[in-house]
């Protein structure tokens, strides 16, 4: 009783109350206002220069690649036109070494590299060509048509200048490369390309959240355009469509703020809510978050992030285990003689345990042990055996774990709420929720179910048992949302978010740059954006970007 009676104190630390809540989404929208209006805000508000979301019309061939945290991905993406598309993609793993590299060189080289080597395995043919092509070209050029525009899926923060165009800001998920910030990852990218010879532009910089928005929005059901994409996975983002009105700090940023197309009045924000209440004022804490804070590379920065993102409850769980299993008081794997176990064995944790190791939980356990329903928790006994080297640990060792491994989880949901209300109320799209620019400017019907569409992402959101439904939970205890508040709103999975969203915002940056001067003047006119991207499609029926 005592294990079990010690393992409920821990996991009510990890309560998130109603009024908590509450209190959360009221501060959000407050920062979220101020993020708006200047610079150097807690919740960063980065305008993107997308200023519209597909419909699912969009056709081409484009290239996209993700540095997304631990892995990065190269695609090459064919837009059917009816919410479908292809892809072909390859994916490796970050050296360790390169993530904490001392210069952008190195990190960009790799990232380059594999760009050549996904070029040469599933698109050799116009690589071998687009080579012969250099050497017979006096001087080297070559025309914008030959290349691949490709979309940089680049999910840190950056101050964006341009829909390619954008500077790092900080590091997070584990990167430290101190000489990037403050320099164009776009250029970087695009010199160690241009350094291989490769028939690649770097069209458009995405951050994955705003890819996750586009994808959603070109592959959702019904006629409603996606409010907000947002990611739950190694780390925690979102990016939402706002007014453009309400941007205040474009006007005040002047030059800075780089063209800024105004025809549909509304325009991407990303918001890098990972850093909401790096204050301190709202956010819940424990122990346990103050010490994985003191010990991480950014202490004092990315605070909600900490608390919400895959990156950090698998260490939140381990530090809470910890503390158990030093306390000896609380009998968790430890046992005076085998006839206390049910496994008629004492348990035992190895020495050299992952469980005494910063980083050495992964969040995915938390899943795993969330959703275990074998008999006795079986497997995650297994699991804390194979994985975690706590051999024989009892029924009620596991029990112990899974409480507080759900509570974790269960915070981490109503937290991702909290964002979630704040953007649903600060836009009002509960009310209006197809009041949301769409590309082509098409007519669109009103959904039977008059939703607010919402796209999502990441580990955590896909496979932590029940994540949604704790969200839903959350939801409905904000008063502006509500039991009918939260029906409205469609919570989808966006496949392929910082794939098809980065080859989809390639499109609108290969049209603004090939298009002659008539695509300005357009600007002004009936139509806006919708009438650009009319325009656009038209084109695409007489002219092939790449030929493969």
């Amino acid at each position: 009783m005592a294990l079990a009676a010690a393992a409920e104190r821990v996991a009510a630390e990890f309560e998130y109350p109603k009024e908590d809540v509450i209190r959360g989404v009221e501060h959000f929208i407050k920062q979220m206002d101020e993020g708006l209006s200047k610079q150097g805000a807690t919740l960063s508000q980065i305008p993107t220069y997308v200023t519209a979301v597909p419909n699912g019309t969009e056709k081409g061939l484009y290239m996209a690649v993700d540095l997304g945290g631990t892995n990065f991905r190269v695609c090459s993406i064919q837009l059917h036109g009816n919410s479908t598309f292809s892809l072909t993609q390859s994916k490796v793993k970050i050296p360790q070494e390169l993530m904490v590299a001392k210069t952008s060189h190195e990190l960009f080289a790799f990232l380059a590299k594999q760009i050549e080597l996904f070029l040469k395995t599933h698109h050799g043919e116009h690589y071998t060509s687009h080579v012969e092509r250099r050497k017979s070209y006096i001087g080297g050029g070559v025309q914008n048509t030959e290349v691949f525009q490709l979309g940089f899926t680049f999910s840190f923060p950056v101050q964006q200048s341009g829909i390619n165009k954008g500077t790092l800001i900080r590091w997070t998920k584990g990167f430290d490369i101190h000489e990037t910030i403050g320099k164009d990852v776009c250029a970087l990218l695009q010199k160690e390309l241009d350094a291989l010879n490769l028939p690649v532009r770097v069209a458009a910089l995405v951050n994955d959240t705003v890819g996750t928005l586009m994808a959603r929005s070109y592959t959702s059901p019904g006629k409603t355009g996606t409010l907000l994409g947002a990611i739950f996975g190694t780390g925690t983002n979102g990016a939402y469509v706002e007014k453009l009105e309400r941007v205040t700090k474009l006007q005040k940023m002047g030059k800075d703020a780089g063209d800024v197309d105004s025809s549909t009045g509304e325009m991407i924000v990303n918001t890098e809510w990972g850093s909401f209440d790096n204050e301190m004022k709202v956010l819940p804490d424990t122990p346990y978050d103050n010490a994985l804070d003191k010990e991480s590379n950014n202490p004092g920065i990315q605070m909600f992030e900490k608390r919400v993102s895959g990156m950090f409850l698998g260490e939140i769980l381990r530090r809470a285990l910890v503390t158990l299993i030093k306390d000896p008081a609380v009998p968790l794997f430890s046992d005076e003689h085998s006839n206390q176990n049910d496994m008629h064995s004492t348990t035992n944790i190895h020495d050299n345990s992952n469980l005494y190791k910063q980083w050495g939980l992964d969040t995915s356990f938390l899943s795993i042990t969330s959703g275990d329903n074998s008999g006795g928790l079986k497997i995650t006994r297994q699991t804390l055996d194979s994985e975690y080297g706590v051999s024989a640990a009892s029924a009620e060792d596991a029990e112990a774990v899974r409480l507080i491994a759900s509570a974790v989880g269960k915070r981490a949901a109503r937290l991702s709420a909290v964002a979630i209300a704040a953007i649903i109320i600060a836009t009002g799209k509960l009310d209006r929720p197809t009041d949301i620019a769409t590309t082509n400017n098409a007519t669109l019907e009103v959904n039977e179910d008059d939703v607010v569409d919402v796209g999502v992402d990441g580990s955590l959101v896909e496979f932590y048992p029940n994540f949604e439904e704790y969200i839903r939970e959350a939801l409905r205890e904000v008063p502006q949302i509500g039991v009918q508040g939260e029906r409205k709103i469609r919570i989808g999975i966006a496949k392929d978010g910082s794939g098809v969203g980065a080859a989809l915002i390639a499109l609108v940056a290969d049209k603004a740059t090939r298009g002659s001067s008539a695509s300005h003047t357009h600007r002004s006119t009936a139509g806006g954006i919708g009438g650009f991207f009319s325009r656009f499609l038209e084109d695409l029926n007489r002219n092939l970007r790449v030929r493969v």
